[in-house]
């Protein structure tokens, strides 16, 4: 393959680089990215990929480099993603994730890629009741019932991949997945701001709906569930990639605390963020039965490494800190 990541200086699209280079060697892979206060081009330093510094919604950028490096398939996580910032500024998601996209699939239909693959959210299904059981997950026949300007917005760049795909024959593929965590993530969510606040002994910002639930993927899990589509995936076909294993807000918190030593004094509540999701779950059986991916991070042993990368990477994460666009306690 010949691959374009987009959104490669980010959280996910970074690890999801990494694991290319290591596991598929002989695939070429050229890096794109906006450099958006979330980005850095710092967590691709030590790889040798050639980087474009573009924004996906840029048509004659994306086509260019698409021609330039012979592009068959190309891999979309680039977005706007923090749910807080989208409470304040709603118009700068759709502009990325809708009409960014929208852009960025015509430029893969002018260029005739074989393959587009783009990254979605569990959070475009809603939310479940807390008291909902197991059997409640959402499948990809789940409707989409967003109830915030990010999640509307991941929800509207959905609707245009399908309709790409239906009306102008795009080969597309998508993956809805759970929450993420691991190395690389930007401080501003929550796992990698609870660790880093944790070790500087300040007060975790817990909402007053403490016991809200997401269920937790490692990001290398989040790879492998790619990597199984694009090689085995039907084409025009959705699937959601989850663990199955979920944790409340308070939970993460002292799993955090726990990890680092600290006392469960350093939690502080404040006000809960609007619109705030209750419970995601996802049933992963098409993906797993269809094209036999299995998660194969422990969350306890996966949260102990990342909580171990933060504490190693301090100078990453602390020049990033201060391009943070949210106080978690401002509503």
């Amino acid at each position: 393959m010949r691959i374009l990541v987009t959104g490669a200086a980010g959280f996910i699209g970074t690890n999801f680089v990494h694991y290319w280079v290591q596991e598929h060697p002989d695939d070429a892979v050229v890096a794109l990215d906006a450099l958006t206060y979330a980005g850095s081009r710092e967590n691709l330093a030590d790889i040798d990929v050639p980087f474009v510094h573009a924004d996906i919604g840029d048509t004659e950028a994306v086509g260019a480099a698409l021609r330039e490096y012979d592009i068959d398939t190309v891999v979309n996580f680039a977005a706007e993603s923090h749910n807080s910032l989208a409470v304040l500024d709603p118009g700068r998601f759709l502009q990325t994730n809708v009409l960014g996209t929208q852009r960025l699939l015509d430029a893969c239909r002018s260029a005739g890629v074989a393959r587009f693959h783009h990254i979605s959210t569990c959070e475009v299904y809603g939310d479940l009741a807390l008291d909902s059981g197991s059997d409640a997950a959402f499948t990809e026949q789940s409707p989409y019932r967003p109830r915030t300007p990010y999640n509307a917005s991941k929800a509207g760049s959905d609707h245009v991949v399908r309709a790409y795909h239906e009306t102008f024959d795009v080969p597309v593929t998508i993956t809805n997945c759970a929450n993420n965590y691991g190395p690389y993530q930007f401080p501003e969510k929550v796992l990698p701001l609870f660790i880093t606040y944790a070790l500087r002994d300040r007060p975790l910002p817990i909402y007053t709906s403490a016991d809200h639930r997401r269920e937790w993927l490692h990001v290398r899990d989040h790879c492998t569930a790619i990597d199984a589509v694009l090689h085995r995936g039907r084409i025009g076909a959705t699937y959601n990639v989850g663990s199955g294993l979920e944790r409340t807000v308070t939970q993460l918190a002292d799993d955090v605390l726990a990890l680092l030593g600290k006392p469960q004094d350093l939690r502080v509540t404040v006000p809960d963020r609007p619109g705030h999701d209750r419970r995601y779950l996802l049933d992963s059986s098409v993906l797993r039965t269809e094209l036999g991916w299995r998660p194969e991070v422990d969350f306890a042993a996966g949260l102990a490494d990342t909580v171990r990368w933060y504490a190693e990477h301090r100078a990453w994460w602390s020049r990033l800190q201060e391009r943070s666009l949210v106080t978690e306690s401002s509503w």
